[in-house]
């Protein structure tokens, strides 16, 4: 298992974004050709993928599309192939009768929500703490981040096109095919969801679902629709909004859902509380890597409207929660599921940490 900390780099929204941008795909070209390396689970069966299967169902790996296992299959449900949640069996000309029976809609995960990995050419390995990883993935506008101490040293992901900068490794993401993805669009250089109300409290002309199950059904493709009179193209492959007056910046990033269980929080709520004589603090990673105590200040440059005390009660409240407060006439936002203070001006984040002391 790779064990990481993380550092996530943000990015102002653009409504013209450069090439490099907008060639965003929801999986990497080096994602899918990775279908026959080893793994520590079950591989897509290539013998199903291209032409049929003698060992039917007695095949140890998985009869299932090998591209919709990594989200871009051209063809979606019109498929011949088995793809993973449809329940569905493969109804191919070129797939041997035993092919042809239902099986059980194979889990991409081993049983969580979601899975990073990393291989170097030797397998794919588990990436430790990823729910942090999947935390700044589901954000819009964090277009890549940093882990350290992995195995292969500080790794730097992008989260654009799923791949590595500048080392010999690639990425991948799992998922148990229950992901919700959500659609955004850049306004006025941010990240809008799509479907959301706008500043008159009128909702959107289209909703993420809808476009998400247009991305389903053709990912290569498009959707389009009208705001009155004008006619606007969201284009998957390029990921852009195309309409009478340009072009903006489209993403596509999944609802983050927690892989945490209740029951793992009850054991950790628990565990803390039997610290006796032990108080939480609440510190932010400042620059150079040097730890700093929350600290309500007043009349200074850097006045700060929130105390450690102040955000250990907020936490106490809401421990999925988040909350806002300012620093130096600036606002903040402390989202206690991800550990992250972000200013919701520049977006830039930092990291933050709870101890008892």
């Amino acid at each position: 298992m790779a064990t990481a900390n993380y550092d996530p780099k943000d990015s102002n929204a653009e409504e013209n974004p450069s090439e490099s941008e907008s060639d965003y795909s929801a999986a990497s070209d080096s994602e899918a050709n990775s279908e026959e390396e080893s793994s520590s689970q079950r591989e897509p069966c290539k013998y199903y993928n291209s032409g049929g299967c003698r060992d039917g169902q007695r095949c140890q790996n998985l009869h299932v599309c090998k591209y919709a296992l990594k989200g871009n299959c051209r063809y979606g449900s019109s498929c011949k192939l088995n793809h993973p949640g449809d329940g569905r069996p493969s109804s191919g000309g070129r797939a041997r009768p035993q092919d042809r029976s239902a099986q059980p809609a194979p889990k991409l995960t081993d049983g969580r929500f979601f899975q990073w990995q990393l291989n170097d050419g030797n397998g794919w390995i588990d990436i430790a703490n990823d729910q942090v990883l999947e935390a700044q993935y589901s954000l819009p506008h964090t277009k890549s981040i940093k882990i350290y101490n992995t195995s292969y040293g500080a790794v730097s992901i992008d989260f654009k096109r799923l791949r590595v900068y500048g080392k010999n490794l690639k990425v991948r993401r799992l998922d148990d095919g229950k992901t919700e993805w959500t659609w955004f669009c850049t306004l006025r250089r941010k990240w809008i969801k799509y479907g959301d109300k706008d500043s008159k409290g009128n909702l959107g002309p289209v909703k993420s679902a809808d476009i998400e199950r247009k991305y389903q059904s053709s990912p290569q493709g498009s959707y389009t629709f009208n705001i009155g009179a004008e006619t606007f193209e969201i284009r998957f492959k390029e990921m852009q909004q195309v309409g009478p007056k340009g072009k903006r910046g489209v993403t596509r990033r999944p609802v983050y859902r927690n892989q945490q269980s209740a029951g793992v929080q009850r054991a950790t709520a628990a565990f803390q509380n039997l610290s006796v004589g032990s108080k939480p603090q609440w510190q932010f990673e400042g620059d150079g890597g040097a730890w700093h105590i929350f600290k309500h200040r007043r009349g200074t440059p850097t006045a700060s409207s929130v105390s450690s005390d102040d955000i250990e009660r907020k936490y106490q409240q809401n421990q999925q929660g988040s909350m806002t407060f300012q620093v130096g006439g600036q606002s903040y936002m402390l989202d206690f599921r991800m550990m992250t203070q972000t200013n919701l001006r520049t977006q830039h984040s930092r990291k933050v940490k709870r101890l008892l002391v």
